[in-house]
């Protein structure tokens, strides 16, 4: 091959872009309405196509271009669906050098002035075609300006002008500009037809390619044609001519399917040590880790449709192995069991992700993910603990156990409370009792504990209310002196802090003081007096104490009691429809 002929190779995503609209693969909707609209003779003044990428949009726009300025091969031709590609105006279209034809980049040009120098040139007619096309690719890439300064324009072009937008990203386009244009939505290729595709492109180039490996392709491709193109490009190039693929596999990174099927098999058997080897073979031999998790969540996936409609399984890019081996793990699966199993692959995928060693990560996740074996059913973990025996009732205490402990911690609490509020005022510590405290006017505007909340409230200390609601049983209470128990979760600190927030906000001091016993609910507690009895009521109940037996950390978050149960079901039967009084009736 000379030199030459070397530099004039074009890939394959080039070489064999569609040139016609019976080129365009898997677009039939769009390509009936263009055709019906061009008949008709009525043209849009202007087009969007928007799709995935590499579905054939720009090529679309190009196709219309040529369509619209066909002069057909003896020159004398209109505007056509069936483009001639020959005459002068196809061929300089093609090659994208139409002086008439003009495509812009909106990702590389987003600017008012970009869009200023297209206003400026749509009053000049077109130099040899019939119409001025103006091709903006990526068009959501425009500024909020340039859309504005485009939209007059865009509604009110003259005759001799069309626009044909192009975009991935159809949401970001304003309405505005929306609604001046025909839409069309190119869709994702269906695999059968992108196998199709390939293997008529294959053979064209004269190379011998397995349809297991075209199925892998059409795969990975995920629905663009430019990228199954540009990836069987890669595969005849790395299969010298004949591709397998198990070579396709390997330019892609990707796990054997049958290895990766045998791999979810052992985790979902629970047998980690074999999933561990696999995984590391698989490793070893090239497979990517995140790869392999994002083939195991998409059998996971697979399984689960199959499993509700069987009929997915006649994938065409499936083979026929991996279908029966589908079909059988969908009949013997538990729906539960498949989609416990996709949200932790995907906490796997972004953990891998994050992870600075990915092999480790997959690792790790492997051996959480066979343990999805172990856990139980919901209705196999009730009939557990219907099975289960309350626990036994805690010993009495001998005098050295919590409540001791409790009441030596109060105390502690107590004195550090009373010596850290005398302190600041300058007294003296000593017994509580041995000092008349001086009430001053100001003291007087707190007569009871609920005006102390109150204040605590009104200075927004969010955290100090909520102790001192649901932790403080008060004891007496006088203006100027609060004697509380607090409840066992209750914080340390809680007297000091207390003492200390009251004589800031009120300048006087306040004797807090912690004792053993004596304290009433809590407000809380108060509050809450019916909830609290009915969970108390309910922790009784054997079921509820093996449940707690074996979830110590479980809280109860409602009840609902029969009566609540029958009152919501009335609230949400539909009320009965009365007969509609007729005016004319007793007439």
């Amino acid at each position: 091959m000379t030199e030459t002929a070397k530099s004039e190779y074009q890939v394959l995503a080039r070489k064999y872009r569609p040139e016609t609209f019976a080129d365009l693969v898997g677009q039939d909707a769009m390509v009936r309405t263009l055709k019906n609209a061009f008949d008709a003779d009525r043209i849009a003044q202007a087009f969007v196509m928007t799709g995935i990428r590499g579905t054939g949009k720009t090529t679309t726009a190009r196709i219309i271009a040529k369509g619209m300025n066909c002069i057909g091969t003896d020159g004398t031709g209109g505007p056509t669906t069936e483009p001639c590609g020959t005459c002068e105006h196809c061929t300089a279209i093609m090659e994208g050098r139409h002086v008439d034809v003009m495509e812009m980049d909106a990702a590389s040009n987003t600017g008012v002035a970009n869009i200023r120098e297209i206003i400026d040139s749509v009053h000049y007619r077109a130099a040899s075609a019939r119409y001025k096309v103006y091709i903006i690719d990526e068009v959501h890439m425009l500024s909020t300006g340039a859309f504005n300064a485009l939209l007059k324009t865009l509604e009110e072009p003259p005759a001799h002008v069309k626009f044909i937008f192009a975009t991935t990203e159809i949401r970001k386009v304003p309405v505005t500009v929306l609604s001046r244009c025909q839409r069309f939505d190119l869709r994702r290729i269906e695999p059968e037809v992108m196998i199709a595709l390939m293997r008529r492109i294959a053979a064209a180039e004269g190379a011998e390619i397995e349809e297991d490996a075209l199925a892998l392709i059409a795969r990975a491709a995920e629905g663009s044609a430019r990228d199954a193109t540009s990836l069987l490009d890669q595969a005849i190039s790395h299969g010298a001519g004949e591709t397998t693929a198990l070579q396709v596999r390997a330019m892609l990174g990707l796990a054997d399917r049958g290895r990766v099927l045998d791999l979810f098999d052992m985790v979902l058997k629970g047998d980690a040590a074999g999933a561990l080897t696999e995984l590391s073979a698989q490793y070893a031999e090239g497979a990517d880790p995140m790869a392999v998790l994002r083939d195991l969540a998409e059998i996971t996936h697979w399984v689960s449709v199959v499993k509700i409609t069987p009929e997915a399984a006649e994938d065409p890019t499936v083979s026929p192995d991996e279908r029966s081996r589908g079909l059988a793990m969908a009949d013997a699966l538990p729906m539960r069991v498949l989609t416990r199993l996709w949200q932790m692959l995907l906490k796997a995928l972004d953990e891998v992700a994050n992870a600075p060693n990915a092999m480790m990560a997959a690792e790790m996740a492997i051996i959480r993910l066979t343990h999805v074996a172990d856990l139980p059913s919901p209705e196999e973990l009730l009939r557990k603990l219907q099975g289960a025996t309350p626990p036994p009732a805690p010993a009495p205490s001998d005098g050295r156990g919590p409540a001791q402990g409790a009441g030596t911690r109060a105390a502690g609490g107590g004195a550090s409370a009373i010596a850290s509020a005398r302190t600041s005022s300058g007294t003296g510590a000593g017994p509580a009792t041995a000092q008349a405290v001086d009430l001053d006017a100001a003291l007087a505007r707190f007569p009871t504990f609920d005006h102390v909340v109150q204040l605590i409230r009104a200075n927004r200390d969010g955290k100090l209310l909520a102790d001192v609601e649901t932790d403080l049983r008060l004891a007496s209470y006088q203006p100027g002196r609060i004697e509380f128990e607090p409840t066992d979760r209750a914080p340390r600190d809680l007297a000091q802090r207390l003492g200390q927030r009251l004589q800031m906000w009120t300048g006087n001091r306040w004797a807090v003081t912690v004792v053993n016993d004596g304290g009433g609910k809590t407000i809380d507690e108060a509050r809450n007096a019916k909830k609290y009895a009915l969970e108390a009521e309910a922790k009784k109940h054997p079921l509820m104490q093996a449940v707690f037996a074996q979830f110590p950390g479980a809280k109860i978050k409602d009840i609902r009691t029969p009566d609540q149960i029958a009152a919501e079901a009335v609230q949400e039967a539909l009320p009965e429809v009365e007969d509609e009084w007729d005016p004319f009736e007793d007439s």
